[in-house]
């Protein structure tokens, strides 16, 4: 198991359309069976920098599991393999997702107004 942190929104409820690496992962995923898990597909923008990025190190497979999509939102397109559900378009805190690193330990998932 590795962890990598990317962020596309900074304080903002819009993402700014650029893709900045946080946290990289430490162990190599060249002949592994890859599975990312995500809490949410928005744009695109993020799954389909991560996807090449981890893709150039020649994975077994590369596979990606969603809790939340917002189709409408999509710029990129992405095919997600495990999805939670599909949401509409309102910005969405709690249950780990977050406003500029706030409300992410809420236990239920809201929008922010």
């Amino acid at each position: 198991m590795d962890f990598v942190r990317l962020a596309s929104y900074g304080s903002g409820t819009k993402s700014s359309g650029e893709v900045r690496f946080l946290k990289d992962i430490e162990s190599s995923p060249e002949g592994k069976h890859i599975l990312v898990l995500d809490e949410i597909i928005d744009s695109g923008r993020t799954w389909d920098f991560l996807k090449k990025r981890i893709g150039a190190a020649n994975p077994k497979t590369l596979k990606i599991c969603a809790l939340l999509s917002k189709p409408s939102r999509r710029e990129v397109a992405v095919s997600i393999d495990y999805l939670g559900q599909e949401v509409e378009d309102k910005f969405l805190i709690g249950y780990g997702l977050d406003y500029n690193e706030d409300y992410r330990n809420l236990k239920e998932i809201f929008y922010l107004d």
